[in-house]
């Protein structure tokens, strides 16, 4: 893949670590030691205020800015969208202003979730952040943000939820590349890939990868929002967009696209107790912080499945997204519950 002819903008601290979980290997096991041998990926470490996934969707979407000449990104994600914060956090580092429409999707009203977390960080990282109701046209309120940019003399450059366009996939794609070379060179041999899979950037832009790149591991998306359906649609769509800029989009095929939708819970954003045992297990097995909306609805299912022996001597890949800060918003939901 020659992804330099996409003009990536680089500041993001690569290679991310490949680790093992042992604690959760452990656990995992079973009587007869059974389990599936767990790693973790750790693109919570991207660097960019407190990293995350975004920040490599965000080195191409920011080269296509800076390309054309923008001076305001402008983009929108839910109240505590840990994309929104480092798109934030992007636009400050290269000077440019940054307007940001947030979807109060879950109809939460708690003071932390809708004033701490990410929300704090959006604000002190100098974003211009405006609130509407969920359910609402975001793709609307994307343009009427980008034209009143335009009409107070600016440029703007339009993000979508998620950085969740093949240009922003692109950065999963890299991914792919350096999670096997990581792996090749450590000899390691990786059955499987876990991934939460929501907007589809991250899981169509490995799944695009892995398939330009000839590398048969397959990628298993955990879905934190839509049906099954829906979003093996959607990720399917957008990686044949990825792989189609790199100049082989019929090398992904629709039987690559796989997604586990069943621990999505009463839904986006909406934890439950399974949520909150798994930000436990992680945190006290392995120390490793997950988020309460995507990596910690990933990681359930994984364990879920491996439970039920979906994973038997397999050596599985946990692509860790990032997103802790949000943790802060779900403070009082988790207040006597982490004992």
């Amino acid at each position: 893949m020659h992804l330099s002819r996409f003009d990536p903008v680089r500041f993001a601290h690569l290679p991310t670590p490949l680790e093992p979980l042992p604690g959760l290997t452990t656990l995992l096991a079973g009587d007869d030691g059974s389990g599936p041998t767990l790693w973790i990926k750790r693109d919570d470490c991207t660097g960019l205020a407190g990293g995350g996934n975004k920040t490599r969707k965000l080195e191409y979407l920011l080269g296509a800015a800076l390309s054309d000449d923008a001076d305001t990104l402008v983009t929108q994600g839910a109240i505590q969208s840990n994309h929104v914060r480092q798109t934030a956090a992007a636009a400050a580092r290269f000077g440019l202003a940054c307007e940001i429409i947030l979807e109060a999707r879950t109809g939460s009203n708690a003071i932390d979730y809708n004033r701490s977390g990410n929300v704090l960080l959006d604000e002190l990282l100098g974003a211009r952040v405006r609130t509407v109701p969920g359910g609402s046209d975001m793709a609307a309120e994307l343009a009427r943000t980008a034209a009143e940019v335009e009409t107070r003399g600016g440029r703007p450059y339009v993000i979508p939820g998620g950085g969740s366009n093949a240009v922003g996939a692109l950065g999963y794609a890299e991914c792919a590349r350096e999670l096997i070379a990581q792996a090749d060179e450590m000899g390691l041999v990786i059955d499987r890939i876990v991934v939460a899979s929501g907007s589809a950037g991250t899981h169509a832009g490995l799944v695009a990868g892995l398939a330009v790149m000839g590398a048969d591991v397959p990628v298993l998306g955990i879905g934190v929002r839509a049906a099954r359906e829906a979003q093996e649609a959607n990720v399917y769509r957008l990686a044949r967009e990825t792989a189609a800029l790199l100049g082989h989009e019929d090398r992904v095929a629709r039987e690559m696209v796989v997604a586990d939708c069943d621990y999505v819970g009463a839904g986006y954003g909406l934890i439950d107790e399974g949520v909150i045992d798994t930000l436990k297990t992680l945190a006290r097995l392995d120390a490793i912080l997950l988020d309460p909306v995507y990596t910690a609805k990933a990681m359930k299912g994984l364990i879920a499945r491996a439970r039920a022996g979906d994973f038997e001597g397999e050596t599985v890949v946990f692509l860790h997204t990032g997103g802790a800060q949000g943790l802060f918003g779900y403070q009082s939901e988790l207040e006597g519950r982490l004992g």
